[in-house]
């Protein structure tokens, strides 16, 4: 079967995953009462993140390895249709070695390990004639594996994370509430029906003054110039959501799965993150000073 040919085999499945896709993903049961499971997730799971992130070196890489593993895990799941047993293995070989490739400070050895697996996954999924969306999951997975350490090993790591974590949160909740609150045109219904442009500017704003805080706090570069940075990564973020949220739409599910309490799988989760992740890591490279690739703050 081709990636073009969908498996009839699905189709009520996937049918029934579109209806459910419609519904508002804050309240399958009831809003507050789900809204309150998101925040106890959140509650336990964030400082635990911030936890490992403050430590770095292989705790830090062990969370992001496994992380990013069942990242890959979700992504074939949802659109492999149980084809593609060989490459879902082969994408946790070559994602697993990356990882520790790039913990191990050879991030160059690991990109190349990456682009290698992901070209083998292609060309076998050709020869299998299987989708090759399992393929792509190694790239979606694998690129903020690679982002995040790179980005944790600068001379600015810590708070470099700092910033990338706290311009995708703030993104994520300011837009939650202002697009609640005001309403407004939606930003592009056909791919997520709730967002709103209110929302959207919301997140915006909310991350350049999370980034703010940020620079305030640390010291590390200028409050106007991470706060222009904020705001591209928060673009960034905001595009990482759609971007998953249109995978989904594509084979008809409403959650990557079930993992969190309250948010669905690790995809979901981690959505605005991956974008925001990979910008990050490019932006450190471009202005990046002796190899340090911290967004390039000592540069701001």
């Amino acid at each position: 079967m081709t990636q073009d040919e969908p498996d009839p085999r699905d189709a009520d499945a996937r049918a029934s995953g579109a209806r459910r896709a419609e519904s508002d993903p804050t309240t399958p049961s009831g809003g507050r009462s789900n809204l309150m499971v998101r925040f106890l997730s959140a509650i336990v799971l964030g400082p635990a993140l911030v936890a490992v992130v403050w430590f770095g070196g292989w705790a830090f890489a062990g969370v992001i390895i496994v992380a990013c593993l069942l990242c890959y895990r979700e992504w074939v799941t949802i659109s492999a249709n149980g084809e593609s047993a060989v490459i879902l293995w082969g994408g946790y070989a070559v994602l697993l070695a990356a990882g520790v490739l790039a913990a191990s400070g050879q991030v160059d050895v690991a990109l190349g390990v990456l682009g290698l697996g992901a070209a083998a996954g292609a060309i076998l999924a050709m020869i299998l004639r299987s989708s090759l969306w399992p393929v792509l999951g190694v790239a979606y997975a694998g690129l903020p594996l690679l982002a995040l350490l790179l980005l944790r090993q600068g001379r600015e790591g810590l708070w470099a994370l700092a910033i990338v974590l706290a311009v995708t949160w703030a993104t994520d909740i300011a837009a939650y509430f202002a697009g609640r609150t005001l309403g407004g045109p939606k930003l592009w219904p056909a791919v997520s029906p709730k967002k709103t442009w209110s929302g959207a500017i919301g997140g915006l704003v909310g991350a350049m003054a999370a980034g703010m805080l940020v620079a305030g706090v640390s010291g590390v570069g200028s409050p106007i110039a991470v706060a222009l940075l904020c705001a591209v990564l928060s673009v960034l973020s905001q595009c990482g959501d759609l971007a998953e949220s249109a995978f989904k739409r594509r084979f008809g599910v409403k959650d990557s799965g079930d993992l969190i309490p309250g948010h669905g799988g690790i995809l979901d989760r981690v959505d605005g993150l991956v974008a925001v992740a990979v910008g990050a890591a490019v932006i450190g490279l471009i202005g990046a000073t002796a190899g340090d690739a911290s967004l390039g703050l000592s540069a701001l």
